[in-house]
């Protein structure tokens, strides 16, 4: 897999993590990046930018690096954790970074998502999670409501957001026990299937005229919402 930007690599290399190839661009200078680089024991591939703009599809600042694929966790990893974030088959991989970047940021270690109809990790998650996806545990599932019956069976309370006519105002839940946090689709919100399995149903008030927020702007208000109800 390509990754790109400067503070993806930075986080990579701080972590010592394989790279099979780092292409820089001719001139690059960062004193940081080039430390870690030298402490990496890694040997650069200088190219002119045109070259390299052909390369990745976004803006690259100069540093590709070439690394392993991302290695799934599998949902028995994870059942320890006391907070979960389950994306229900989000296909912006943008929000799926921001998403990921908020829950490292609310010190929630774990994600869960479906194998298909949904946006994988891949380098545009990498650049937009700023490389936090190296310190969240991604589990990929090929069963959501299969999922979240094990999570049950492992003391977990499902919270679902959506803006149906059963949900209650996302601040009246109680988010003490054990936590999973599930974020719809861009478009449809959550399956029907999914919010049939809940045990909650959460909505984010509207006072404008729009009826409805991003996906990562409101999985965002969520999780701080749950994180503060634990302090």
């Amino acid at each position: 897999m390509l990754v790109y930007g400067r503070n993806v690599a930075k986080e990579i290399l701080k972590k010592n993590k394989k790279v099979e190839k780092l292409i820089l661009q001719e001139g690059f200078e960062d004193n940081l990046l080039n430390s870690l680089i030298e402490k990496n024991k890694l040997k650069p591939i200088y190219a002119p930018k045109c070259k390299i703009d052909d390369l990745v599809d976004g803006v690259h600042q100069g540093i590709i690096l070439s690394i392993p694929d991302y290695e799934y966790f599998k949902l028995d990893e994870i059942l320890n954790e006391e907070v979960v974030v389950i994306l229900d088959h989000l296909e912006d991989p943008h929000n799926v970074g921001a998403i990921i970047r908020t829950c490292e940021a609310a010190g929630i270690k774990s994600v869960v998502i479906p194998k298909d109809r949904q946006a994988l990790i891949n380098a545009t998650v990498m650049k937009t999670s700023v490389g936090t996806v190296e310190d969240v545990k991604v589990a990929m599932v090929t069963n959501l409501v299969n999922a979240i019956n094990k999570l049950k069976e492992n003391g977990f309370w499902i919270v679902g957001t959506t803006l149906s006519d059963r949900s209650v105002d996302y601040r009246e839940i109680d988010y003490g026990g054990k936590t999973a946090l599930v974020i719809g689709n861009e478009g449809n919100g959550i399956s029907n299937i999914v919010e049939k399995n809940c045990d909650y149903l959460a909505k984010i008030p509207m006072y404008g005229t729009t009826n409805s927020l991003n996906a990562s702007v409101a999985a965002g208000i969520m999780i701080y919402e749950v994180i503060r109800n634990r302090k």
